[in-house]
């Protein structure tokens, strides 16, 4: 074993190399851009100049000149598309704002135009050679902007249904000992996956195949049909590899049925490669969010009061909202616990999903304000969280299936050498460098949502799995074989798995870090149905009651090492005594929880996910433990950070190589949002200004010289089959929080707001 794929843990399955290793390192792996296309055509967006007015006319002489144009289509002669809901509100969009359907303009880099020709180059010069006159209209961009209108989340955004709240908080933090108010800031921030926002559509009579980049093929399926007003089963989404998410594919982007049209109209393929800069536009971004945290304490570090005031701007025309505050409320014991979520409305596009969603803003503030009342009582830190650590959920009192939260910190703490911090601030350096200490914690709510898989055993071993989820980068190939391989005893080498086709079994959105948790279920389910048939017919039937009790759907958490504790399957046997040579088997799972539409719903791209505080009697979360070294030059106020430990605990880990490489980027992710990452705003022309990745600035391996990742083993039987919490948006929660502690330890100056420059380090 090594650091890269560490030994396996009680409850932990084997660190396998990726099932994909060696298609993606020799460029095997094909992406939405690698389909081939028999005689495609090239279209290149045109996107607005101005936030907000309207196109006056169009001049379109001189790019209809550029030898190859085959078409240029604007809102005057677009084809019509239906409306389509919002993702976040039960529908498949990103956005509703709908390109090509109006002179209207809702934001800066609004698709207004698409230039259709023979080749990538002609369309995009004739692209730049389209002359758009307008009637522009001021803006709002942002906090504070003149315009902007802001209201309560509750009652606007059908995701966001309520403000915690439990007690008496404004009586209790009155008589509270102890007293902290404080504001925070995070930025707006956008994916910027290395794959570009690709979409390639190609027509066969009245059947679409459409080549994406996609965390959710039966979303984009069934979102296309919609707009286009056709069945969706005469739409076929492809896409075996997926060159990053992180949430920007995880719902309908304005591009995908708008091409689908023109390539019916042109009668030809077409493939569109948006530039890096229009992807800022063309898909979701992460909301820009301000808080206001209050906290009562005695002055043992008992909290008494907690409120949690949260904005969040969005579009105009969406009321799209995170609202963490439903986590916030609930990480930790206390009696009287208030909140509110706003949305301020502005002329910007909707933003979306961007890895761990509400944790990363909203546990900004907490984690942060939490450090500052340990410095108000003279405490260490860790010692407050471990005097407020719940057992239960504070606003319901339903307990946790599994929290392993001071486990985490106690680890994480051991091996990052905690116990040599200088409580003081400004007393620990190293030359030139100030050097600072910092903790937060980490959490993320377990998901569920049904899943459907067919499997088929051979008689020599070889197995095919057949499911329409997705490999965005986290090695979801990979714990599907394993999977498959351990419950039915079967060598991982003849294990053949088939994901990103919305002609498979269908699967959910590759979000809320639920993927391993449903798929990986549904795989299991299957698996147990092949062995019983198998087992049927060669074990008396006697026996065959024992063994149904193994089986996902009769015992609430299953081992998933095929046979354990009995007589191995005698595959060969069991195939001659059913004179057959191949056994296949298809299933629907759906977790406890689930609405009784579920696989209705899971057929028609519609999201079903469970589990977080929402379980009926019981309260699931992922948690971990973050600690960072921050270094500080005195007298160029540079900030470096040396050292990254992170320790989790997250149920059964399915690989305990490819979930170290998620948690590890996450905390990569972390410290860039905390001291790197944010999308610049003109105010005035509410445009975005650094959408590059030479401006917006992404870290390299030289930012973080050092980072371990601890794997606790914990043991959850209450949460699914496989026993998985769930890891991929874990890792980057909290290190904001835990990097900014530790530059108020190395400087004694409080920094709440991100991202954290040096010009904004004052010594």
């Amino acid at each position: 074993m090594t650091a890269a794929a560490p030994g396996p843990k009680t409850n932990m399955g084997q660190p396998v190399p990726r099932y994909d290793a060696a298609a993606k390192v020799t460029g095997r792996a094909t992406y939405a851009s690698d389909m081939p296309l028999d005689n495609p055509a090239y279209a290149f967006l045109v996107t607005s100049a101005i936030a907000k007015g309207r196109i006056d006319r169009f001049d379109l002489d001189d790019a209809r000149r550029v030898r190859g144009v085959i078409e240029i289509v604007t809102h005057e002669n677009a084809p019509k598309l239906k409306e389509s809901k919002l993702f976040s509100n039960g529908g498949y969009a990103g956005t509703t704002i709908q390109p090509l359907k109006s002179a209207e303009i809702a934001h800066d880099g609004q698709i207004i135009a698409v230039v259709v020709a023979e080749s990538y180059e002609a369309a995009r010069e004739a692209a730049n050679r389209v002359k758009v006159s307008y009637s522009a209209a001021a803006p709002s961009a942002t906090f504070d902007s003149p315009g902007t209108t802001t209201a309560a989340a509750k009652g606007q955004s059908s995701q966001f249904k309520e403000d915690p709240k439990v007690g008496d908080f404004a009586k209790a933090f009155d008589a509270a000992e102890v007293k902290l108010v404080a504001s925070y800031e995070t930025p707006t921030q956008h994916h910027n996956p290395m794959e570009l926002f690709t979409t390639s559509c190609a027509w066969m009579g009245d059947n679409l195949v459409i080549y994406e980049g996609s965390q959710y093929v039966y979303g984009l399926k069934n979102g296309v049909a919609e707009q286009l007003g056709i069945d969706a089963d005469k739409v076929r989404v492809v896409n075996p590899y997926v060159g990053g998410g992180f949430g920007s594919r995880g719902s309908m982007t304005p591009r995908t049925a708008i091409i689908a049209a023109i390539a019916k109209h042109v009668n030809r393929p077409i493939k569109l490669v948006p530039t890096r800069d229009q992807g800022f536009t063309i898909t979701t971004h992460r909301a820009e969010t301000r808080h206001e945290i209050k906290l009562g304490a005695s002055r043992d570090g008992k909290l008494v009061a907690l409120r949690h005031e949260g904005a969040e701007v969005s579009s105009r025309s969406d009321a799209y909202c995170v609202g963490g505050t439903k986590t916030t409320t609930r990480l930790y014991a206390c009696p009287n616990v208030d909140s509110l979520v706003s949305i301020v409305r502005a002329d910007r596009n909707t933003p979306g999903f961007m890895r761990s969603p509400p944790e990363v803003p909203y546990l900004f503030a907490l984690e942060s304000a939490l450090d500052e009342l340990a410095v108000k009582l003279n405490m260490d830190p860790v010692e407050l969280r471990r005097i407020n650590d719940a057992t239960r959920d504070p606003i319901d009192g339903k307990p946790y299936t599994s929290r392993s939260l001071m486990a985490c910190f106690d680890e994480a703490a051991k091996a990052f050498g905690w116990s040599q911090r200088s409580p003081q601030s400004k007393s620990m350096s190293d030359g030139d460098w100030l050097i600072g200490y910092g903790c937060a914690a980490t959490c993320y709510p377990t998901l569920m949502a049904p899943s459907a898989a067919r499997v088929r055993l051979h008689r020599d071993g070889r197995t095919r799995v057949e499911i329409a989820g997705h490999e965005i980068g986290t090695g979801a190939y990979t714990v599907i074989a394993q999977t498959a391989a351990e419950r039915l005893g079967v060598p991982l080498e003849k294990v053949a798995v088939f994901m990103g086709d919305s002609d498979l079994p269908p699967a959910p959105v590759a979000g809320g870090s639920n993927s391993t948790a449903s798929t990986c279920s549904a795989v299991m389910m299957v698996c147990d149905q092949i062995r019983q048939r198998l087992l049927k017919a060669v074990m008396p039937s006697d026996s065959l009651a024992d063994k149904a009790k193994e089986t996902v759907g009769i015992s609430p958490a299953p081992s998933t090492q095929a046979g354990k504790g009995d007589r191995p399957l005698e595959i060969e046997k069991a195939f001659d005594a059913l004179g057959v040579g191949v056994v296949e088997e298809y299933g629907e799972w759906k977790p406890d929880g689930a609405p009784m539409d579920s696989f209705r719903a899971m057929h028609n791209g519609q999201v079903r996910l469970v589990g977080g505080h929402q379980m009926k009697d019981q309260i699931a979360y992922a948690f971990g433990a973050e600690f960072v070294e921050v270094r500080i030059n005195r007298f160029t106020h540079e900030i470096r950070c040396p050292r990254l430990v992170g320790a989790f605990a997250a149920g059964r880990i399915m690989n305990p190589r490819t979930a170290r490489s998620q948690l590890m980027g996450g905390l990569i992710w972390g410290m860039s949002s905390a001291l790197l990452e944010a999308t610049e705003i003109d105010e005035r022309n509410a445009r975005y200004v650094n959408d590059n990745l030479a401006d917006y600035l992404v870290p390299v391996n030289a930012d973080v010289p050092g980072v371990e990742v601890i794997m606790l083993s914990e043991q959850d039987d209450h949460i699914n089959p496989v026993g998985a919490k769930g890891l991929g948006e874990l890792g980057n929660v909290g290190t904001n929080a835990a990097i900014c502690n530790a530059i108020y330890h190395a400087t004694g100056q409080r920094i709440r707001k991100l991202p954290v420059r040096l010009e904004n380090i004052e010594l």
